[in-house]
């Protein structure tokens, strides 16, 4: 089975007019199946130009990124489209949700670039599974303004989950939440890896690192350091943590 992910030697350069940018600079990088890997860095580190080209939104300037061992450096972009909609589930911080329809509608997206094309009835009912595996089965009909932020962060997880992905993308997807709604997400992610999803993503809050299995920290458009997590968090151990706390301060305000 090929890695997820291989990054040989990834070089990013951007031009502005005169002006170069050497964003990602001989980054090797492999992501094995089931692996769970944050990646941090500051602004201007090379991440997030890191997890675009992952992510076939970009293509490297040198050197090669495989994604389940096809180089998307070959790819046309009608394939490269294809391929993030096959084998790719996004999750973003602001959620980018549509706002007058329905959570089930907007789950049901991405199956409506697929090929071939799926019957309306199957959308109906992989959407519907999607929002029962987050929790919320009750909430179909609700439109975004209904829902609060995690819940909505709950609507856009099961929309990059509906096209059965390989490899799920997460780019800063509890940085929009409160401490316990932020647990709460880490939890499904983490749910979803040990049933052997692949996730990979970008954060800045050490805390939540701690929830995955492996570090990358990015300065300066290298990788500087790639780690296991060895006291690694789990989500249900630390909510039950929080509640006993919650009720401690009610008990002795």
């Amino acid at each position: 089975m090929p890695a997820v992910i291989q990054l040989e030697d990834f070089h990013k350069t951007y031009r502005t007019g005169e002006i170069e940018v050497r964003a990602v600079r001989g980054v090797n990088l492999i992501a094995e199946p089931g692996e769970f890997v944050a990646i941090m860095g500051s602004s201007g580190s090379g991440k997030s130009t890191l997890m675009n080209t992952v992510g076939c939104l970009d293509r490297p300037t040198q050197g090669k990124c495989l994604i389940d061992g096809v180089d998307i450096g070959s790819l046309s972009r009608n394939e490269l489209a294809d391929l993030r909609n096959r084998k790719l589930g996004f999750v973003f911080q602001g959620f980018n949700l549509l706002a007058r329809t329905t959570a089930l509608e907007n789950v049901q997206l991405p199956m409506l670039y697929a090929r071939p094309r799926i019957a309306v009835s199957e959308q109906n009912r992989r959407a519907a599974a999607a929002l029962e595996l987050v929790g919320l089965g009750e909430r179909m009909d609700h439109t975004p303004s209904r829902l609060s932020g995690g819940q909505q962060q709950r609507v856009a997880i099961a929309r990059a989950l509906v096209n059965r992905p390989t490899l799920l993308l997460a780019d800063e997807p509890t940085g929009n939440l409160d401490s316990r709604t932020s647990i709460e997400i880490m939890g499904i992610f983490q749910k979803l890896n040990d049933e052997g999803m692949t996730v990979v993503m970008v954060t800045h809050e050490l805390d939540i690192a701690h929830y995955c299995k492996r570090i990358v920290v990015m300065r300066d458009g290298l990788v500087r350091s790639d780690t296991p997590v060895t006291a690694r968090l789990n989500a249900l151990d630390e909510l039950q943590k929080l509640e006993a706390e919650q009720k401690a301060v009610q008990l002795n305000p």
